[in-house]
């Protein structure tokens, strides 16, 4: 798979990530059905939804590429796989279903277990993010494509961060001091590896958690900005892994590489 056909996939799903995001806000809007699941974890009709949306239009343009969802158990089992779609239907759904908006809407693309292309549909923003290869991450702003920029923003005296949690562990406080993290922001979803891509924020440091399709999106985002996602080590992320677990995280932008 060329970058000209990923492109062209890329561009042929963003309609489809905007019309789901309104759909999402649709159903918030009529009021949501929700049910806790087997790991504790909140679903709503709306995270449903927007899955079948996704994975249709999905499954139209790469057939023969699996897909897998949180949301649904397809391809789940196997082993091994290498070429795939990472769907993260409604990513932040406490917020999704309790009427704040850092909720996104996600899918990476996966190619030789690396992520080769990423959308991001942060609805209740009205903020749109893609990418489909090396310094081709874009936003959505008016309708036109805007290269995301990490120059506007940045400030070497004032490094910001964002942050899972108001509260961080020492091994965390130890990184920030490392790389001269003056405050940070507490974000929850996918939209942290936006920012950083456009230069909002400069990084974010996490503990293994969460799943793969957490972050593949914003991963290949953050990448074809020119920034970096690695674990503690400094060690590449690759995909696939066993029961598609994350390990520890270091987003930066190209800014603090």
């Amino acid at each position: 798979m060329n970058q000209n056909h990923i492109k062209e996939i890329v561009e042929n799903l963003i309609k489809t990530f905007l019309d789901a995001g309104t759909v999402s806000l649709t159903l918030r809007k009529q009021g949501l059905s929700k049910e806790i699941k087997s790991d504790n974890t909140p679903v709503s009709n709306g995270d449903l939804e927007v899955n079948k949306i996704l994975t249709k239009k999905i499954l139209e343009l790469t057939p023969n590429i699996p897909i897998v969802s949180e949301e649904s158990p397809e391809n789940k089992s196997q082993d091994n796989l290498k070429n795939f779609w990472l769907i993260d239907p409604i990513d932040g759904t406490f917020d999704y279903i309790n009427n704040l908006d850092e909720f996104t809407i996600n899918a990476g693309l996966i190619i030789d277990r690396r992520p080769v292309a990423g959308l991001i549909c942060a609805p209740a923003k009205n903020r749109m993010f893609y990418s489909y290869g090396e310094n081709l991450s874009f936003e959505l702003i008016n309708g036109k494509s805007i290269k995301l920029n990490h120059s506007k923003y940045f400030d070497k005296k004032e490094i910001k961060f964002v942050s899972y949690s108001n509260k961080t562990k020492p091994e965390i406080d130890a990184i920030y001091k490392k790389l001269n993290v003056k405050r940070y922001v507490r974000m929850k979803s996918s939209l942290k590896f936006c920012v950083i891509a456009a230069g909002e924020f400069d990084g974010y440091v996490a503990e293994p958690r969460a799943s793969e399709w957490d972050i593949a999106a914003g991963h290949a985002i953050l990448k074809h900005s020119g920034g970096s996602v690695t674990d503690f080590d400094g060690n590449e992320i690759l995909y696939g892994k066993k029961d598609f677990k994350n390990p520890s995280l270091i987003l930066k932008s190209r800014n603090i590489q």
